[in-house]
């Protein structure tokens, strides 16, 4: 009988302090925790990463860029209000958290950043529907600012526009970065293509619902938010390639895990149980829990993520409820930097073990 769970089920203690508000001085600088696939705890660096992956093994990335999607102003009425803009839905469209003391209806303008307008064309669910004057990107880019994550306390300046951002970022329209890959730098992409590590992106648009807390007890009465993903041909080409040489699939954060599991599921669905992986791209509500069946991933390169969160839900489901709590008290205890500027993990999952 499958076990239900409820969201107690992943808590755990944060002492306030061990929240990192910085990065480290270097991408690299970060700590490592290696959850193996026996379950043991290794206190690493992030430097040693490259000694603990095959010559075989595959690195998949996320290589969404997060885009300047916060911006600040004022309704025609001179109330103030803070706009976070989370999906671009066409070249003069998006839809965006809005913020005001009184709910705009449609038809209002905005005055966004004291330099252009903003229409409220509706709602959809609790976003808005905005009209641009032009093309949203170029308006973000000119005019917005970088949507930290709300457990970061200072405004973001010009060395968060450089350090909320992978050195890989390419595809833009993510409003959170996938954080694992901010510990990479070029220098390390280099060596690991030096071992004979081979690489491969996916793209997975980040929302800001990635910080949102789950509101059920009751997991499955959770809804997930829903995020863009694809899957490129050349991706599932070098799953298969590594497959067939013995390595792992090794994915760049939990992002990466989602895209390609949704690409999974969504060969499943339309082929059967066991279909091949397949190219695909789409919106996915996918929400992994423990009892999951990973179709695609073998290890993780992950940060460490909040309490009663989907995320820490999505690791679990990985390498076991009891291992995670092992390591996240283990975390805690030896002072490790938590989430996005923080620490890293490497989680081998358990049916990766070699046979005895």
């Amino acid at each position: 009988m499958t076990r239900s769970f409820t969201v107690s089920d992943f808590d755990y203690a944060l002492p306030p302090e061990l929240i990192a508000q910085t990065p480290a001085p270097e991408r690299t600088g970060s700590r490592l925790l290696r959850l193996d696939a026996a379950g043991a705890l290794h206190d690493l660096r992030f430097a040693d990463l490259p000694g603990l992956l095959r010559p075989d093994d595959l690195l998949v990335f996320n290589d969404t860029r997060v885009i300047k999607a916060r911006l600040g102003g004022h309704k025609a009425t001179g109330g103030k209000v803070e706009v976070l803009v989370e999906r671009i839905t066409g070249p003069d469209r998006a839809l965006a958290h809005v913020r005001a003391s009184k709910t705009p209806g449609p038809g209002m303008r905005l005055r966004l950043a004291d330099a252009f307008d903003a229409v409220v064309l509706g709602r959809d669910g609790e976003l808005f529907d905005l009209r641009f004057p032009a093309p949203v990107l170029d308006l973000l880019e000119a005019h917005g600012a970088t949507p930290l994550p709300p457990y970061i306390t200072h405004a973001a300046d010009a060395g968060d526009e450089e350090r909320y951002q992978t050195v890989y970022a390419r595809e833009p329209g993510a409003v959170a970065a996938p954080t694992a890959g901010l510990h990479f730098d070029e220098a390390t992409l280099e060596r690991l293509a030096g071992l004979g590590i081979a690489r491969a992106f996916v793209t997975l648009h980040v929302g800001a619902g990635t910080f949102q807390p789950v509101r059920v007890q009751n997991l499955a009465d959770h809804v997930m938010h829903a995020e863009w993903y694809t899957v490129p041909q050349a991706t599932v080409d070098a799953i298969a390639a590594a497959r067939a040489r013995g390595g792992r699939v090794v994915a760049v954060g939990t992002t990466s895990v989602r895209a390609l599991e949704s690409a999974a599921a969504q060969a499943e669905a339309r082929h059967g149980p066991g279909a091949p992986l397949a190219a695909a791209q789409g919106d996915t509500r996918l929400f992994i829990t423990p009892g999951y069946r990973y179709r695609v991933i073998d290890a993780l390169v992950t940060n460490f993520h909040l309490p009663q969160s989907t995320l820490l839900m999505l690791v679990s489901a990985l390498a076991g409820i009891e291992p995670i709590r092992r390591a996240y008290a283990h975390a805690v205890a030896q002072r490790y930097r938590f989430f996005s500027y923080g620490d890293a993990m490497f989680i081998e999952s358990p049916a990766s073990a070699p046979a005895p």
